[in-house]
């Protein structure tokens, strides 16, 4: 299986694991899955950490690489289909840019979104699980 982690599954899988479900604590555990992650992702933590959103024990670009490595997921490039159809996607949709990015990533690379973002969850042209 190929999976997806949105931003706020990047920070419960490290800091709070206990936000997600058993069954996807278990899928992201099996060798067989691969994880993948958005470099935007990147850009949403390091703006939280800016704006005292969030406490990293470190810099956000030194904890995200760390914890990139550590868990052995991989960064999926954003590429121009991705972003093509994170501005294309079917309506209706919110604004937000980095959960367009996000969304997008994950249908154009035919992967399950793992999120605890109650709209990306409502929206039915992603397959997600919390």
């Amino acid at each position: 299986m190929r999976v997806l982690l949105d931003t706020c599954a990047i920070l419960w899988a490290i800091a709070m694991p206990e936000k997600l479900s058993e069954k996807t604590i278990r899928i992201l555990e099996d060798e067989e899955t691969e994880v993948f992650v958005s470099p935007i992702s990147c850009a949403e933590i390091a703006c939280l950490q800016e704006r005292g959103r969030i406490e990293l024990d470190r810099h956000w670009k030194s904890w995200f690489d760390y914890y990139i490595r550590l868990n052995g997921w991989s960064v999926i490039d954003i590429t121009l289909p991705i972003i093509q159809d994170a501005f294309a996607l079917p309506t209706p949709f919110h604004a937000d840019p980095a959960d367009r990015i996000i969304t997008a990533t994950a249908r154009n690379r035919s992967m399950k979104l793992v999120t605890g973002d109650l709209k990306l969850i409502a929206y039915p042209f992603v397959e997600t699980m919390q």
